[in-house]
């Protein structure tokens, strides 16, 4: 296998010649047809798709690349990353405060490129330095850096002493300038910092309506958000075209988010019946996080003093309990979409969700198409991506074997193109 350079996404980006491309894919799994198709071509002009025809074609002047021995599919969606940050070690604390957003800046490059490269063309990024985010964002779309597309949060929103308020289990006589920035209190004070982030440039609000595993102190199970706040969230992002991810364990704030209308629910550990009701009611995602939760586990097994006080206990509460909600919310119907919470495991491994996923009782199909065409809807962007087929950016990528059979297959991926510059060829 071998990378590109970034000079063609530079001569892209510069508004290089037009270019012609047929794929000849052995296997075609397309997230549009209801089973996969052998011998396709997929005819791509520029970074667009043009069509999608049966049998090894030709194009007059277009270049061939050759994928007959491989299995082709969209280019896949993680829909819950952080990819300014990543777990290596050490005190969690003692890393806080002596590391600044510059810090966050310099390393998601290196994380960013690694998620591109297993294959994953899109991700939406759910919690993140606002500033540092949206420029990774811009430097991405500008081919500065290598990357995946993102849609972006930037910070958490949340109430004080919720899961993301960043004086939880400090000196409360500390103080940064920037960390009141995303605690909101009060409808009022919602709807203020939902507009502000949407100025500053994010694609998405994420809000902490109830508390977290990671966090210091505070309950999973508790609901912390009141449902004027969350009200006040969601009405002001669908009102400025913002959709709105909402972190919830706890069957309460589940239920609560659910039907007062967030685009999806992260995590959802706490879920049963009636939360699945009330998600299928309102049309809501569920993006179970499965990768994040087995590494949480093993850590807090291992090596419980690199994590946050009381998160390893908490970890070893919840984390089992994540992987049977998907399963029962997978077997109630609910809509599922593609996330891993990476982070905490290391980006460019985001593919091992997959294998969680079957474990938990979804098909291998479905999880594809969960990383695939659900997560593309929960973007809002199932136009662009998601599914090869005419219209859609040539976000595509290929694995040596069958994923069908064996889901792990998609952990080596060894073809990338993503609108329709080749990153990693076989």
């Amino acid at each position: 296998m071998k990378y590109l350079g970034i000079a063609m996404a530079l001569a892209l980006a510069a508004g290089a010649e037009a270019k012609d491309v047929v794929i000849h894919a052995g296997k075609l799994i397309d997230a549009v047809s209801s089973a996969p198709q052998s011998e396709m071509s997929i005819i791509i002009h520029d970074d667009r798709i043009t069509g999608v025809e049966k049998g090894y074609v030709t194009k007059p002047g277009a270049e061939v690349i050759d994928l007959t021995h491989d299995t082709v599919l969209p280019g896949l969606i993680d829909s819950h990353v952080h990819i300014t940050s990543q777990n290596e070690g050490g005190n969690p604390i003692a890393n806080r405060f002596t590391h600044t957003d510059y810090d966050a800046a310099y390393r998601s490059v290196g994380y960013a490129a690694n998620t591109l490269m297993a294959g994953f063309t899109t991700v939406r990024d759910v919690g993140a330095q606002t500033h540092v985010v949206v420029a990774m964002k811009r430097a991405i779309k500008e081919g500065r850096i290598k990357g995946p597309r993102m849609y972006v949060a930037g910070k958490a929103l949340g109430p004080t002493g919720g899961h993301s308020d960043p004086l939880n289990g400090m000196d409360p006589t500390l103080d940064h300038p920037h960390w009141d920035e995303a605690t909101i209190d009060g409808p009022e004070d919602a709807a203020k910092t939902v507009r502000r982030m949407h100025r500053d440039g994010v694609d998405l609000i994420k809000i902490m309506p109830s508390g977290g595993v990671l966090s210091i102190g505070d309950d999973p199970a508790v609901t912390t958000m009141t449902d004027a706040e969350i009200t006040a969230v969601v009405a002001t992002a669908h009102n400025l075209g913002m959709k709105v991810a909402a972190h919830a364990h706890g069957k309460d704030a589940i239920l609560r988010a659910a039907r007062l209308g967030v685009d999806s629910v992260e995590h959802g550990s706490y879920g049963d019946a009636e939360c699945y009701k009330a998600m299928k009611e309102h049309g809501t995602y569920l993006v179970p996080t499965l990768l994040v939760a087995q590494t949480a586990v093993e850590i807090a097994k291992a090596h419980p003093e690199t994590l946050n006080p009381s998160s390893a206990e908490k970890a070893l509460q919840v984390g089992p309990m994540v992987i049977q909600n998907a399963g029962a919310a997978y077997k109630a119907g609910v809509k599922i979409a593609f996330g891993t919470d990476q982070g905490l495991n290391p980006h460019g491994n985001n593919a091992k969700e997959f294998a969680l996923m079957v474990k938990a009782g979804i098909t291998p199909w479905d999880a594809i198409m969960a990383a695939t065409k659900g997560s593309a809807d929960l973007l809002g962007a199932a136009k662009d991506i998601g599914s090869i087929q005419a219209g859609r950016y040539a976000d595509i990528i290929a694995v040596a074997g069958d994923p069908l059979t064996d889901v792990t297959t998609l952990e080596h991926v060894g073809f990338v193109m993503k609108g329709g510059a080749v990153e990693k060829a076989m």
